[in-house]
């Protein structure tokens, strides 16, 4: 019993890992970083290589990201509905 016991909690530790990490991956906080991080680099590197207005410049490319990120969930959603219908049909 103790290995079953062991295995199980095993089981159990890594499916709550698993979930913080996806909520990781879908949180605000996490996008919020990248968007802030890319606008920074993006800043620097428009400022160093002179192009004018480099703190708006920046917002197109962390614009882009940030659109991209609340476009995933409705995609992902319409893929995983495919998905499934695929595989019902196989």
């Amino acid at each position: 019993m103790d290995d079953r016991d062991a295995i199980t909690r095993n089981i159990l530790e890594r499916n709550a890992r698993v979930e913080r990490e996806k909520a990781w991956e879908v949180s605000w906080t996490r996008r919020l970083s990248i968007f802030i991080l890319t606008y920074a680099v993006a800043v620097v590197f428009l400022w160093s290589i002179r192009i004018p207005l480099p703190y708006l410049q920046a917002l197109v490319p962390t614009g882009g990201y940030l659109l991209s990120t609340l476009s995933l969930p409705w995609i992902k959603r319409r893929w995983m509905s495919r998905y499934e219908d695929d595989s019902r049909a196989s």
